[in-house]
Formats: structure tokens, sequence, C-alpha cells
């Protein structure tokens, strides 16, 4: 976190590690889930509609390399001189033979823009193999591997479907980290039955695991998911946070989350045409604008109320 700045953003990590800015391109390569094909289990995430995440652009039918330089394409008229991060982003992107899957983490590098990787994943998807390989690429381009964490409490991962706990998240960080391989977390704040307390009891849960960033966004009903099925039956079963409530709460949390993690982003609003609440009507970067201005209000900072573990005498 630089001097003057309450946070530490994705600007300042980028420019830690690239000579120049950095756009990431999407790239759909096709994935499955393990939690909808019945590996796991049938019907997804209740919260997940993937469709939303695939620019008009990103269409899997066409080749990753393909992809890349359509996306390529599509940000360079505003950037000519910016350079690029292959985001393998639609569904599970390490749901898949090692050896497929390198392949196609390596065809996204073979383009001249693209200086590095991020994969977005499941904490239940990604084994010491693949780990490995990637470990290796790791030491010529930038990896980064994003966990979907959504929640550090059990009862909640289990009552959104998400097919996994949070220990195999723990896990899985760890694994990664160790591997040399940077590692992001994906975190909704505001899921049924949580309270403020349980929300910045996560930021404390996630500043104990060796995490490069972390992204957020509150909870939103998106159409055609089991979540807004279940909005539908029981509207008084979900709390949303009006604007004001959802900027104090990013500053919260980030009080009590570890400085050197990067807060990637704090909101994320799906489109107009798959969203059903809540309905802000502001954009982004207009919400970051509020999250800084509250920050310069309460006078406050990343990390403000963040507790390093005590170690015993003898690791000291």
């Amino acid at each position: 976190m630089k001097p003057g700045k309450p946070y530490y953003d994705l600007i300042d990590f980028f420019k830690e590690h690239f000579d120049c800015k950095m756009q990431k391109v999407p790239v759909n390569a096709g994935f499955s889930c393990p939690n909808r094909d019945g590996t796991k289990g049938r019907g997804g995430c209740t919260y997940c509609n993937n469709r939303m995440f695939s620019p008009s652009y990103c269409h899997q039918q066409n080749t990753i390399s393909r992809q890349i330089n359509d996306g390529i394409t599509f940000f360079s008229e505003k950037y000519p001189e910016m350079r690029f991060l292959a985001y393998f982003q639609t569904y599970t992107n390490t749901y898949g033979n090692t050896g497929s899957l390198m392949a196609m983490y390596r065809e996204a590098l073979t383009h001249p823009l693209v200086d590095g990787l991020i994969i977005s994943t499941r904490p239940d998807c990604v084994d010491d193999n693949l780990l490995k390989q990637l470990s290796v690429l790791a030491r010529e381009r930038f990896v980064m591997i994003e966990y979907g964490v959504e929640s550090t409490l059990d009862r909640t991962l289990k009552a959104i479907n998400r097919g996994h706990t949070f220990a195999t998240s723990q896990d899985t960080i760890r694994r990664t980290a160790d591997s040399g391989i940077y590692v992001g977390a994906h975190m909704i704040l505001g899921l049924p039955g949580e309270n403020r307390d349980d929300l910045l009891a996560h930021a404390d849960k996630l500043s104990e695991l060796p995490l490069t960033t972390i992204k957020l966004h509150h909870l939103q009903i998106i159409k055609d998911t089991v979540m807004a099925c279940q909005y539908a039956e029981k509207p008084g079963d979900f709390r949303f946070f009006t604007v004001e409530e959802y900027t104090l709460l990013c500053v919260e949390f980030a009080e009590h989350l570890r400085p050197d993690i990067v807060i990637e982003r704090f909101v994320s609003q799906s489109p107009k045409n798959y969203l059903i609440a809540p309905d802000w009507g502001i954009k982004n970067n207009e919400f970051t604008v509020r999250v800084l201005r509250m920050f310069k209000t309460l006078g406050s900072w990343q990390g403000k109320h963040y507790k390093a573990p005590t170690l015993p005498p003898s690791e000291k």
C-alpha cells in the first residue's frame, strides 16, 4: 500500500510487476463445472449464471488465440500501448486433464502482447500435479489463480450449494502460494444468513492466508439462477445493502484486512439484462470514488484493525 493511499489497489500492484498499463483479456475455453455436471452436484451454485461473464467478443467456439486477438483489438482501440493478461474466466478453468489444460494456457501465452495468465477456478479443482506444472510456468511468466471462496462459513457454503468447505479453500490457497503462484480470492458480501460480524470475520480469516489479491462484490440476484427462484418464493430471506451501507461495509472490511493484500475491486455490477436486485444504478468506478471518500471521512485505511498473529517465542 503506497503512502497517501487508503488501500492497496490493483493499479499499484500491476505497476510493481509491469512497466506498462495492463488489461485482462477474458477467454472462454469451454470448460464445465463439477457442480453442474454431476461430479460434485447438479444445478451449480445458487447465485451463479456464468453467461453474464463473457464479453461480446468472447465466443467459446473460437480458438483461444482468436479470442485473445479479438479481445486485444477491442481494448487496443482505447489504449494502443497496453499489454495483456489472458484471463480464463468462465466456469471452472482447471477442470480437465493437466496436459490439455497446460496446452490451453501455453497457447494463450504465445501471443506477443500477452505477458501472463489469470486462471479463475474452484478450490476443489486444483491438484498438486497441475500446481507443479504451473509453478514451472510461473518462473518465466506472471501466473495467478483466482479461487471462488465466497464465504468462510461452512453453513453458508452449504446453503448456496458450493460443494466444498472453507477448509478446502484454506488448503488450496496455501498449496498454491507454496508453489510460487500468485493467489486471488473472490468473496460475496451479504449472502443470506450472514450478519455484519460474520462479514468482518471473513476479512480476519482471509488475512491469515497467503493471498495476493481479493475481489469483493455485494449479493445480487441474477436471472436464471436457483437464487432467483428462492428470492421469488421467499423475498424476506434476503436483505440487500443500500449503496451507503455497502460503502461503509467495504471500508470496515478493508480495516480488518491484512494491508499487503491487493483489493482488486469492491463491487461488480451485473449487466442490466441479468440483474433482478438490487439495482443501484451507478457505475463501478463511481462506487470506488464513494469508498475513497468514506476512507477519507473516517480517517481510515486498510489494515487499521488488522492484528498480526503472535508467534511463539521459539519462532521469533
